[in-house]
């Protein structure tokens, strides 16, 4: 590893070694306190020569996984999903905010509701800001004839106004969504995520090994379980449009970890020829190496998604276009954090358990010091230096002399020179 190593010179004129592999400039009296210090944190980390150990710690980031899932289990099996109109059917109402008799409160809304029908609504929240917020009642079906006297008990105690900026009952709209077309669009939100699902299993079969492809696509459940999790424990509505950014996520998921995979397949190849680095160190390399492109990808990505949240909550309004940011936002974080410290590191323990990559790792560890780390390596160029010189004299007292010359060879002089032999010259002085 002599190639890995030079040397330069310091202030007080001292020659000194840098390692390359650990950035670290070393002094050749072997002192552990004159190790300094090459490279800063942030320059490591934007170069990607190894400022997170990620793969070390996987025990750590395992633990934090499970903690995430069994929550996100617990809270889907004991609180469930809040189902928007689209899945279960039901009677949706809105107005504007702004009417003739003042603003409309969630908690007026509400009792207009229970006091027109008896009953209360599943839900009544305003959405958007200014003279675009409107309030969405949301209920069981209704009938034709519940349907308008909830209409005229509205009008009456908020007079909204219409687009001319009159009261009118046509401010007032209303949708109804059968039971019937709620199961349609379940059925068919189940069958789009199933498809999904098998496709992208089969190009992660055909694309990677068998490890890769069990990796990622455990990854991709573990995505898709947190993501619902977080939905059931906020309690966040499911709606068409959270199905498709759910699947748009999961894309995203498994590209990020396309990535890290691509770059842990290119350091990983041939590595049991080499001693260098271990399996684990070469994917925790391809982590470093991919971090900066995972975040910068995760911030680009979030920033639209950010802007569209604020455009569909608090200037038009839109509850679908904040369906579509809200999965989209709750899967990048969730697809970024799984992409670094739950994928590579499932790869590696399922590569560890191989007896290739085990007989690598004991060569690796045989080749380095006593501790675990490698040897320093001007200890290794004397070793072989000392080495080669006892050698040396060993093999030309064990090579014989030649009986004859070989043919076209020069006469061999003598090794004390040419001054040694008698000339028949007189030394003039």
């Amino acid at each position: 590893m002599a190639s890995n190593a030079d040397t330069t010179g310091t202030d007080d004129t001292t020659a000194v070694e840098i390692d390359k592999e650990t950035a670290r400039v070393v002094r050749p009296s072997g002192d552990d306190s004159a190790v300094l210090p090459h490279h800063s944190f942030l320059s490591r980390l934007y170069s990607g020569t190894g400022a997170f150990e990620v793969v070390g710690r996987r025990t750590l980031w395992y633990a934090i996984s499970g903690v995430i899932v069994a929550i996100a289990i617990i809270s889907i099996l004991l609180r469930g999903f809040t189902f928007g109109i689209d899945f279960k059917g039901g009677t949706t109402m809105s107005m504007p905010v702004v009417g003739d008799k003042g603003h409309a409160t969630v908690s007026q809304v509400e009792d207009v509701f229970r006091k027109t029908l008896g009953n209360d609504p599943e839900t009544v929240v305003i959405v958007g800001s200014g003279s675009s917020a409107t309030v969405q009642i949301r209920s069981e079906t209704l009938s034709n004839d519940k349907t308008e006297k909830l209409r005229d008990a509205l009008f009456d105690q908020f007079a909204p106004k219409g687009s001319d900026g009159q009261p009118s009952k046509k401010a007032i709209s209303d949708s109804a969504v059968s039971s019937t077309w709620g199961g349609q669009i379940t059925k068919k939100a189940v069958i789009a995520l199933v498809v999904f699902l098998v496709l992208v299993s089969l190009y992660i079969t055909v694309r990677y090994e068998r490890y890769m492809a069990i990796s990622a696509l455990t990854t991709m459940v573990f995505d898709l379980t947190v993501t619902a999790g977080i939905y059931s424990l906020v309690g966040f509505e499911v709606t068409p449009a959270t199905v498709i950014g759910l699947l748009t996520i999961l894309g995203f998921s498994l590209y990020d970890t396309v990535i890290v995979f691509d770059k842990v397949e290119e350091n990983t190849h041939g590595f049991q020829h080499t001693t260098r680095r271990t399996f684990a160190e070469e994917a925790n390399l391809a982590i470093n190496q991919t971090f900066m492109r995972s975040i910068n990808t995760s911030l680009m990505s979030t920033l639209p998604v950010l802007a569209l949240m604020v455009v569909a909550v608090w200037l038009l309004g839109v509850g679908t276009l904040k369906d579509l940011a809200l999965v989209q936002l709750v899967g990048i974080i969730v697809g970024t954090y799984s992409s670094i410290f739950f994928a590579t590191p499932l790869l590696v323990t399922l590569r560890e358990r191989t007896e290739l990559v085990q007989t690598h790792t004991r060569r690796v560890l045989r080749r380095r010091g006593p501790d675990g780390t490698k040897a320093p390596i001007s200890k290794r160029q004397s070793a072989s230096t000392e080495d080669s010189a006892e050698s040396a004299p060993a093999a030309v007292a064990a090579t014989p002399p030649p009986s004859k010359p070989a043919p076209g060879a020069r006469p061999a002089r003598n090794p004390a020179g040419r001054h040694a032999r008698p000339t028949g010259k007189q030394n003039k002085r």
